[in-house]
């Protein structure tokens, strides 16, 4: 009996090499894509290069192979724009939607994803447990928002439209004041917030706020920077106005996410502080969608998205044409969950070379993250996820089509 245990001990601890074979590898860092075979043991990567061994064969020949991409600015609770949708639905309902919803962006080689408001840690530990399919995540909970802010769904009736009203661990998010923000933030991160979104601008897809105007005080934001910083958390802004952005810059935040109205002041600050730019340029294909199938949203909001046009296209293209350093992003439901990769396209239009975007994607967004020494390239060491795609990794009309499986730590999750 004992050396039945003995042997079977033995067994477990054998070194199984899965030898991922004959692909071309594109490792995230902005190399040219080479062929390469790459080793991965016990979850994570342990060689790259030609000629390699292992004792279990996934034949990638002719494929090409890519690091697990990342969302930096998703909800994957909602699905949709229709505000009468959301308030005829069960709160427990947004929650097994959000299940597929996630299963949808892993299909898309995103295996890491920044949750900017919706997901709470139920849903968080839900993936990390196996209970659920879907990328690891960094959530914020909710976005802080100013009385009369883009998070304060008062309407003029006087009454409050709560699509996703507050409940036990994720906090109501209006604040107002230094010492309401400290404590404030706080309560995000005893919650389990691993990141503090706030909202520096007015937005799009609310009533009674201007896009253009600048919110919260600097005394308020630098308050929250200060907070979030002794807790080892960094700071995401929804900003679309410049005055806005450069606020929550000179604040000390880590992203600005959007920065759709920027000018040279703001890209100047943007450099100087090396502060990252989320783009979430798909966006605004969902919105143009959105108003042309007459989803059911406020006469304010269609107004706002009607003469918006695409500024942000520009903003991009500036930023880009800076160097400021850039992290893939979408938004998405604005866009349909599933189509996060068109902001590849858009990226690879405005500024970027199709590499460039890939990198935006795969190492700038861990970097962004701070999960620079664990994922986001194809390198010794790192946790193993891979994309297998068929074809050409640059063109990227049709990139989510061709992705044949998608590995995560290791293990196959999609296909």
């Amino acid at each position: 009996m004992l050396r039945v245990l003995e042997l079977r001990l033995d067994q477990r601890l054998l070194v199984t090499r899965t030898l991922f074979a004959g692909g071309l590898v594109f490792d995230g860092t902005g190399s040219p894509v080479a062929g390469a075979d790459v080793v991965v043991d016990d979850g994570r990567i342990v060689e790259v290069g030609p000629g390699l061994d292992g004792d279990e064969r996934v034949d990638v020949s002719g494929k090409h192979v890519l690091p697990g991409l990342f969302d930096c600015h998703i909800h994957v609770v909602g699905s949709h724009l229709d505000t009468m949708k959301y308030l005829e639905t069960p709160l427990s309902y947004l929650f097994i939607e959000a299940a597929r919803n996630l299963e949808t962006t892993l299909r898309m080689g995103i295996t890491t994803v920044r949750d900017a408001g919706g997901a709470d840690l139920g849903l968080k530990k839900a993936v990390e447990d196996g209970l659920i399919n879907g990328p690891r995540m960094q959530i914020s909970l909710t976005m802080l928002s100013q009385t009369g802010g883009h998070g304060d769904d008062w309407m003029v009736c006087g009454g409050t439209l709560p699509i996703f009203p507050s409940y036990p661990g994720m906090p109501d998010p209006i604040v107002d004041g230094p010492e309401e923000m400290r404590k404030k933030v706080r309560e995000l991160i005893r919650d389990g917030a691993d990141v503090i979104k706030v909202a520096t601008t007015g937005g799009f897809l609310s009533d009674r706020d201007d896009p253009g105007h600048a919110h919260f005080a600097m005394d308020e934001l630098e308050m929250m920077v200060r907070e979030a910083a002794a807790a080892g958390r960094w700071v995401m802004a929804h900003a679309h106005g410049a005055q806005g952005v450069k606020n929550a810059v000179r604040a000390g935040v880590r992203s600005i996410d959007h920065g759709t109205y920027l000018d040279d002041e703001a890209v100047s600050l943007m450099l100087e502080h090396g502060t990252w730019l989320v783009p979430t340029l798909v966006s605004g294909e969902g919105t143009d969608e959105a108003l042309e199938n007459d989803v059911a949203m406020s006469d304010a909001v269609k107004t706002k998205i009607r003469e918006i046009g695409h500024p942000e296209l520009e903003s991009f293209r500036m930023a880009a044409e800076a160097g400021v350093k850039i992290a893939m992003g979408t938004d998405c439901p604005v866009a349909p969950h599933g189509r996060n990769l068109g902001e590849l396209r858009l990226m690879a239009e405005n500024g970027l070379t199709p590499s460039q975007a890939l990198v935006a994607g795969t190492s700038s967004a861990a970097e962004l993250m701070g999960l620079q020494d664990e994922l986001g390239t194809i390198e010794t060491g790192k946790r193993a996820d891979l994309v297998i795609v068929d074809g050409d990794p640059f063109d990227f009309e049709k990139l989510g089509d061709r992705i044949q499986a998608v590995y995560k730590d290791g293990a196959r999750v999609v296909g």
